[in-house]
């Protein structure tokens, strides 16, 4: 399985730092590595009160270090915790920290796509069951769809469409676009490479190549009755888009930049499509999950990063300068 790694930078760190400082969280952590445990089992295992385990579970909680899920119990229903993460990058304030810098996230439900192009295999599926029927592209038009928690597409793409929520007199710096997704092969396979390519407002930003379609051990956060079988989570990735070009994971993908994308705070939304381009090399289709399938609990997120721009033209570059111009 990939290494879930969590990135930090500026005052967001201090909660993370905070939630590590006492012995029995870090002990909690390393207990979650393998596993998921119910607080009561937690509380048993290190000796402490029900009371004193779930205290500092909410502590990890609150830091996003550790998702929980209910689950019916021998005694009533339970909470059930796992790790969310495998290791913490803390960036540390210094030359490339961009002072007055702001943020706004949207985060988009897998099942609320707006256009589909898709062929099989392919289908959709809620944290209940499976919507329509497999290997059918008109199961992606089930009324539930909206509903749906993880979709997968042999060929073709998947289109979203974000609000957008860039406050008025403000300058976009970065956009970032977050989501679990790996290729997809006929039930699971580690070694079925896919070129999968992301487009902003009709521009093309970039590929990454998948290595595979995991499976063989069952998602974190994927539903019992799903088949051992079927995949089971794919990779957290991070595209992003920058004045000096796109990126994934930090890794440069093309020159397209913001300028191309000419998004300001007059745009009323911003479009996302996920595919294999036609002429991909490994054209193997996709898994997008949603935040009760796989192993991050998450949606795709949207987040738009931006400086203010004052009147007397500081504090944030013109639209003209945000780019290759």
């Amino acid at each position: 399985m990939a290494e879930r790694q969590l990135i930090l930078d500026g005052p967001e760190a201090i909660q993370t730092i905070q939630s590590l400082s006492h012995p029995v969280r870090l002990k909690i952590l390393n207990m979650l590595a393998n596993q998921m445990m119910s607080i009561t089992d937690i509380a048993t295992e290190l000796d402490v009160s029900l009371a004193s385990a779930a205290i500092n579970v909410k502590k990890l909680v609150d830091a996003g270090l550790i998702h929980t899920h209910i689950q019916p119990g021998k005694r009533g229903s339970q909470k059930i915790c796992s790790r969310s993460y495998d290791s913490i990058t803390i960036v540390l304030p210094g030359l490339e920290v961009e002072p007055g810098l702001e943020s706004v996230s949207i985060s988009m439900p897998v099942g609320n796509y707006k256009e589909i192009d898709v062929e099989p295999t392919c289908g959709i599926a809620s944290e209940s069951g499976i919507l329509g029927y497999l290997d059918d592209p008109k199961a992606f038009y089930e009324p539930d769809h909206v509903f749906a928690q993880i979709i997968w597409v042999g060929r073709g793409t998947v289109s979203y469409r974000f609000p957008n929520n860039l406050p008025h007199r403000t300058v976009l710096d970065r956009l970032e676009l977050t989501m679990e997704i790996c290729s997809e092969a006929p039930n699971f396979n580690h070694e079925w490479p896919s070129d999968i390519t992301i487009w902003i407002n009709d521009i093309e930003i970039g590929t990454w190549t998948a290595p595979g379609d995991p499976g063989g051990k069952h998602g974190q956060l994927t539903p019992s009755w799903w088949l051992d079988r079927y995949t089971q989570y794919g990779f957290l990735k991070c595209w992003s888009v920058t004045p000096e070009g796109s990126f994934i994971d930090g890794v440069k993908l093309s020159d397209v930049t913001l300028r191309h994308l000419d998004i300001t705070h007059l745009n009323k939304s911003i479009s996302v499509k996920i595919g294999n381009k036609g002429d991909a090399k490994n054209r193997r289709g996709f898994n997008l999950f949603g935040r009760k399938f796989g192993n991050y609990p998450q949606d795709i997120i949207m987040r738009m990063h931006y400086v203010k721009e004052y009147e007397n033209g500081q504090g944030g570059a013109s639209a003209a300068d945000s780019g290759d111009a």
